[in-house]
């Protein structure tokens, strides 16, 4: 059968380029960049992209370090997304290393589909995608306009077609108060830090009486200058999270009320602002999802459905599936004791298991690829995406 011939084909290149893919991702795990400043990777990225034939633009919706590869011409227009931002001293906990090299891998392995069924491939440089939302400027700037689907497989500890994802807004806060010598006139100060650790006592006391699948959780960035100083200025970030956006509007409101009432006790003067990056929550496309399960499982991956009981995160993935079909299934690098976010992580996706999900990674995306240029299945895709 032709579709099985290119499959198999596509496999054999991607093992053809293992020992290259796996130093690339090696290169990108020891050199770890945070969003919008990931230089040395987006440069190691498109260099291997240009140099397998495929046309690079640099410096994508005004984000000097996201790309746009292409290859092919005419639609369908598949685009896979890299992800290369790593996390404040720990690196590639969340294994983007892994997640940029299996996108740039799977492009240059869907060649040769398009090749003989038309259509074009692009990988797509996404920076900043943790807390930055680089691909909601991406949205904005209409990148997508043109695109008729989009994927990208993340690391894991299970192997799973889709994941669900929480709608999340950050909040910036700071209180102003007086300062005093702590000690000799106290009463004359105006206790920012007090402001602000009452904020989060009065958060903890929220959290009891909000729903199951929302998250309240941040970090205090600056708690005063001397303890022997009655702090005049304490700063803080939140991050709030809901599984739509109607409950999200409201667990905002109730949030910004325990720093408001804060600041009413204390007296300290309170400043915020809400950044303009709501992550969306994840609209996953089932078609998609059933041809990237059924090639994982070809590749002896035992696969499973998405289970909400384990836990859910944000992605700007979402934003990106809000504008146009997607799926962000999840690939095992590590067991289930691992978890993300942590220095055990980020070992793991160097790790041989690791190498092995990237090669898994970029294997089932290109072989996914190829069933979604069959003709009129984009159509069906399509079809399902304006349904919901």
């Amino acid at each position: 059968m032709e579709i099985e011939r290119l499959k198999l084909k596509i496999r054999d290149s991607i093992e053809a380029q293992r020992e290259q893919l796996i130093q690339l991702s090696l290169n990108i795990h020891d050199n770890p960049e945070l969003g919008f400043a990931e230089e040395k990777a987006s440069a190691w990225l498109c260099g291997y992209l240009r140099n397998n034939g495929f046309h690079v633009e640099q410096g994508v919706a005004g984000l000097a370090t996201a790309f746009r590869a292409s290859y092919g011409q005419g639609r369908p227009r598949i685009a896979l997304l890299a992800e290369y931002d790593a996390l404040p001293k720990i690196g590639h906990g969340c294994g983007h290393n892994i997640i940029g090299v299996s996108a740039v891998a799977a492009a240059v392995a869907s060649k040769s589909i398009v090749d003989d069924l038309g259509g074009s491939i692009i990988a797509l440089g996404t920076p900043g995608e943790e807390g930055l939302g680089g691909k909601i400027d991406i949205v904005n700037a209409e990148a997508f306009k043109e695109i008729d689907a989009a994927m990208m497989v993340h690391p894991d500890t299970r192997n799973m077609p889709t994941t669900e994802a929480l709608a999340c807004s950050t909040l910036e806060a700071e209180f102003f108060g007086r300062p005093a010598h702590a000690a000799g006139q106290p009463h004359k100060g105006i206790n920012a830090l007090d402001a602000m650790i009452l904020a989060f006592t009065s958060i903890n006391s929220l959290r009891q009486h909000i729903r199951g699948d929302a998250r309240i959780h941040g970090i205090i960035t600056d708690g005063g200058e001397a303890p022997n100083i009655v702090p005049a200025h304490s700063a803080a970030v939140f991050l709030v999270r809901a599984l739509d956006y109607d409950y999200l509007t409201d667990l905002k409101d109730r949030v910004l009320n325990c720093f408001t009432g804060a600041a009413v006790a204390t007296g300290a003067r309170l400043e915020h602002k809400w950044r303009d990056r709501t992550y969306a929550p994840m609209k996953n496309n089932m078609i998609m999802a059933a041809l990237f399960r059924r090639n994982l499982e070809s590749l002896g991956r035992d696969v499973k459905d998405f289970d909400p009981r384990l836990g859910m995160g944000s992605t700007d993935m979402g934003n990106v599936s809000q504008v146009v079909p997607s799926i962000h299934p999840t690939i095992a690098i590590a067991p289930s004791s691992v978890l993300a976010h942590t220095p055990e992580f980020a070992a793991a996706t160097i790790s041989e298991a690791g190498h092995s999900g990237l090669l898994d990674a970029a294997k089932a995306m290109a072989m996914t690829v190829a069933d979604m240029l069959q003709p009129g299945t984009i159509d069906k895709i399509r079809q399902e995406f304006n349904r919901g």
